[in-house]
């Protein structure tokens, strides 16, 4: 791609061309013309490479992840909307919650995807892993500091930024705070505009009350897909915001109502596994080996002790399970 990119410069800026170029004027050649033709080889923050792709995010969300029909429902609406709107007043900030295995990560990759052209290795996709970036306490002053400076550098080169906050139950309290200007419902900030920006939360804060009140319906005999939003919706952020093992703990994220949406993840059953492996083999140009499938989702164990519903680990270790059969 960088070759081809310097090549086309090349003969952009050869004599016979700039000949041409100079009939039609240099400042209509370089505020117009050399930009489109650029973007047609380098990711550039234009249509060509960030615009959503609705019907391939809603596919992917159908074929991709399973157990998940709250997640589905909420992302799908609230990414629509935010893209919908051509002057949004705010960025759009998702919180997804889950146990390990559940399908935030997922959910960010299907997004980025659907997003950039580039998915996940767009330069306008940023991830942060809280044990990686920002390890210890003693440095949160540098640290909130340093984030504020990479948010408002990238949204400024890109307005349509991601922002990927992984982990966020290991995140230092109060380093979170730091970004809460960017969140609100600002015109711009010195100039630099964020309302067109995304930021996503990913954590497992928040994983236990959701699964008390999954075992709730199912210990009642009602059906997985029973359970809606509005039964989570504020225990979940109540509960993250008073958790002291949480990123979020008494942030003012949550305080002052920045995060658009709360997003729980469902603690996933046995047959959530067993389409976790399927999938698994189909991507990687399998057929779908029913004694495979069995095998694998019969390795994982499940709880509570005694009813056995749930993945203790959700889907997270399928790929190398299956590994073993192949």
């Amino acid at each position: 791609m960088k070759v081809m990119v310097r090549a086309v410069l090349l003969v952009l800026l050869s004599t016979p061309f700039l000949a041409v170029v100079e009939s039609i004027s240099m400042g209509t050649f370089f505020t117009g013309l050399f930009p489109k033709l650029f973007c047609e080889f380098q990711e550039c923050c234009e249509d060509e490479w960030v615009k959503l792709n609705l019907t391939g995010l809603k596919m992917d969300l159908d074929n991709k992840l399973f157990g998940q029909h709250i997640a589905k429902q909420v992302v799908l609406k609230a990414v629509n909307g935010f893209f919908t709107n051509p002057n949004p007043k705010k960025p759009l900030a998702l919180s997804l919650h889950g146990w390990t295995g559940t399908g935030k990560n997922l959910i960010s990759k299907i997004l980025a995807e659907n997003i950039y052209t580039n998915g996940l290795q767009s330069a306008y996709v940023h991830q942060f892993i809280s044990t990686l970036h920002f390890p210890h306490p003693e440095y949160l002053s540098h640290y909130k500091e340093q984030l504020q400076k990479w948010i408002r550098g990238n949204v400024s080169a890109c307005a349509k930024s991601m922002f990927i906050f992984d982990e966020m139950d290991k995140i230092h309290p109060g380093l979170i705070d730091a970004i809460k200007p960017y969140l609100e419902y600002y015109d711009n900030i010195d100039g630099v505009v964020y309302r067109k920006a995304i930021f996503i939360f990913l954590s497992n804060a928040g994983g236990e009350r959701i699964t008390e009140i999954a075992l709730d319906f199912w210990h009642k005999g009602s059906k997985r897909e029973e359970i809606q939003l509005k039964d989570l919706d504020s225990k979940l952020s109540i509960g993250v915001f008073n958790n002291k093992n949480s990123g979020f703990w008494h942030t003012s994220l949550i305080d002052c109502n920045v995060i658009d949406y709360f997003v729980p993840l469902l603690p996933l059953e046995y047959k959530h596994v067993k389409l976790c492996v399927k999938e698994e083999l189909v991507a990687r140009g399998y057929e779908a080996d029913e004694e495979i499938i069995t095998a694998v989702a019969d390795e994982m164990t499940y709880f509570p002790e005694n009813e056995k519903i749930y993945s203790d680990k959700g889907c997270k270790t399928v790929a190398t399970k299956v590994d073993f059969y192949l």
